[in-house]
């Protein structure tokens, strides 16, 4: 800090003028003022040379972290994140995975609120649960008295306060004391045994949730949890490959305090850690290069009771029935290959990690459920309950696809008999079609089992996007991840696969009526309709195959077709005369509130080359320029051909160096 004459001078005049006015020698309290002011400069500058040397060693650190020079990495920032990426694709990173991250942010901020909403739901329920033993006092001792001389004495605390179990209320609580605890009974009826009830367990301050991302890679994902999502706790990011961690790490550092206090990244096997680290975060986060089905196992397990599970698949040839073999070895259940395929790849997902969750008396309870892009991604709430697992036949169902015609029907593993309050679990009745179809005649094709049960919460659904709206400058991909939001909010919930009307219409050779008129049709027979966010022209209905091809026969009969060869399916149907006398009249329903405000729902790619990336460590070739484009390629074998002649220059320098030593 530079102090002029002038400024000393002036300082000196007023300093004169305060002496005289209070009686003190002036020169003694300049020098003392001097000093004072010389010593607070001298400790500006200690702080910023503290300053400088920290962010010397920071910078230090980084470069001492890398393999090579500052000049190979490139920033990448990403919603509040950024991370250094190598151009030699040492880490995985796919930019097209925005629209997972920025969906799976948005439930994780929805997952914090209604966490937090049913821990408060909670403690209500046990305040009341409190007073209602307080109001009932007189009558605890009676309660005491028929008490028998079995009850085990783990009921009660040896300190004499009232322990509150989660499926005991208080009531119960106090009524199953032993004879001999006189004290402990009374006192849950007084008004100190509610303030111990009430500040017991139910009482107890809830956590920031932990998170576990098990395939971290960069450590992207993580970073934006911790820096975007408010109110979360400790996120840990766990990866095998050693670049892997080194990068996660280089990444923390440089994202500044706020990621280094909430993010730490381990070197482990995902399965491994999950495995010894049971039932301990609130969110399990798996985005694997390919399945997820070897993490599922040890994931349902470290999932906290009410936690959330969060999953993503790339390997949509296998679940689409590309190859029904693998498929089945992996997820356990045989692909079809419909138009449906990519819904009917969603609930193999479900009944895989439903059927993980069996294993240890657990079950999933689906909150949101998207297909986009190349991937699918599944978000599954998990909790523990030997009772409520048992209806887990009743979500599982076999299909049974026609080989002729676009037929399909669903046959429930399970079923259920009530009697009085007794339930029955019992198997499903079947078979649910012939051996032909009674719509063209032609076999059917057996797939499943697949969930069968609702893949979104639509409550959740609402809040989700809700959320996503009133933050819309905080996500990256708020156009694509909205659309898709909005077109889930407006699908039917409980009906499982869609129909599409362009493939009905190639099986009758017919022209296709305008989703509105079938739409239409279907509600004025008095069935549901809606879109699906699956597949633009997909049409998820409750109304069954007879009323649906009764519909076509229709409007074939109003727009005539040429003749077919009898022998066709679409000849067979044709053949045969309508039931249902359709009614084509628009109808009021027949368009969605976002079709009618004319809102986008299926939006095109924002780039060229817009779908999965090499694995990590791989070389980038000519072959892959399907996948990154040519600029991409030229980019990657132009820096190839440059570290060549260095290479060739460090082997000349190490020839030189050796004959020098030798001599």
């Amino acid at each position: 800090m530079l102090v002029t004459h002038s400024h000393v001078l002036k300082l000196q005049s007023k300093l004169d003028t305060a002496a005289t006015r209070i009686g003190i020698n002036p020169i003694s309290l300049f020098k003392g003022f001097w000093s004072f002011f010389c010593s607070k400069t001298v400790e500006q500058k200690a702080e910023e040379r503290e300053k400088e040397q920290t962010l010397n060693l920071f910078l230090h650190d980084i470069g001492r972290t890398m393999s090579s020079d500052l000049s190979d990495y490139k920033i990448i920032k990403e919603g509040e994140a950024e991370i250094l990426m190598h151009a030699k694709n040492e880490v995985f990173y796919n930019k097209t995975q925005v629209n997972n991250r920025d969906i799976s942010i948005a439930v994780l901020r929805t997952f914090i609120s209604k966490r937090k909403q049913e821990h408060e739901a909670y403690l209500s329920k046990r305040t009341k649960g409190a007073q209602k033993v307080s109001e009932n006092g007189d009558s605890s001792e009676l309660v005491k008295e028929e008490v028998p001389d079995s009850t085990a004495p783990e009921d009660h605390k040896s300190n004499g306060e009232c322990e509150v179990e989660e499926e005991i209320s208080p009531e119960e609580q106090c009524s199953t004391m032993e004879e001999d605890s006189v004290n402990v009974t009374e006192e849950c009826s007084t008004t100190e045994g509610q303030i111990n009830v009430s500040e017991g367990k139910g009482k107890r301050e809830l956590k920031p949730p932990r998170v576990l991302e098990a395939l971290s890679a960069s450590g992207l994902r993580s970073l934006r949890y911790a820096r975007e999502v408010e109110g979360i706790g400790q996120v840990i990011a766990v990866d095998n490959d050693k670049a892997s961690v080194e990068a996660c790490r280089r990444n923390i550092k440089f994202n500044g305090s706020v990621a280094a206090s909430k993010v730490e990244s381990h070197l482990a096997d995902a399965r491994v850690y999950m495995l010894t680290h049971a039932k301990e975060f609130d969110v399990v986060d798996l985005d694997p290069y390919g399945s997820p089905s070897m993490f599922l196992d040890s994931a349902v397990q470290s999932v906290v009771d009410g936690g959330m599970l969060m999953c993503t698949a790339t390997d949509m040839a296998v679940l689409c029935g590309g190859n029904g073999e693998v498929c089945y070895s992996k997820y356990g259940s045989y692909p079809l290959r419909g138009k449906y395929c990519h819904e009917m790849a969603l609930r193999i997902v479900l009944a895989c990690i439903e059927s993980h969750a069996n294993r240890y008396k657990r079950y999933i309870v689906p909150v949101l459920s998207v297909q986009m892009d190349f991937y699918l991604r599944v978000f599954v709430r998990i909790y523990t309950s030997a009772s409520a697992m048992k209806n887990t036949p009743l979500k599982l169902s076999y299909v049974y696809q026609c080989t002729g015609c676009d037929s399909f029907h669903l046959q429930p593993i399970g079923r259920t008999i009530s009697k009085n309050t007794s339930v029955r679990y019992l198997p499903g009745f079947g078979p649910v079609v012939p051996q032909e179809c009674r719509d063209c005649g032609k076999k059917f094709n057996m797939g499943g089992p697949i969930w069968s049960a609702p893949i979104h919460d639509q409550e959740w659904v609402a809040a989700i996007l809700a959320d996503v709206k009133s933050m819309k400058d905080r996500y990256p991909a708020y156009d694509r991840i909205s659309a898709v939001l909005t077109t889930i909010s407006e699908e039917l919930p409980d009906v499982p696969l869609f129909l599409s009307l362009h493939n009905l219409c190639a099986t009758l050779k017919c022209t296709s009526p305008s989703a509105i008129i079938f739409r239409s049709a279907v509600i004025n027979a008095g069935y549901r309709i809606s879109g699906t966010h699956v597949n633009p022209l997909g049409l998820k209905s409750d109304a069954p195959m007879d009323v649906i091809w009764d519909i076509m026969r229709c409007w074939v009969k109003n727009h005539p077709v040429k003749p077919q060869p009898a022998d066709q399916p679409g000849s067979i149907i044709l053949a045969k005369e309508p039931v249902l006398q359709a009614n084509f009249a628009r109808a009021v329903a027949s368009l969605s509130k976002a079709q009618a405000k004319k809102v986008a729902r299926f939006l095109p790619n924002p780039e060229r080359h817009w779908g999965p990336k090499l694995r990590a460590g791989r070389q980038i070739t000519s072959k892959h320029v399907s996948l990154l484009g040519p600029e991409a390629i030229n980019g990657a074998l132009n820096q190839e051909d440059d570290e060549e002649p260095k290479k060739w220059r460090v082997k000349v320098e190490n020839v030189l160096v050796s004959q020098l030593t030798t001599r």
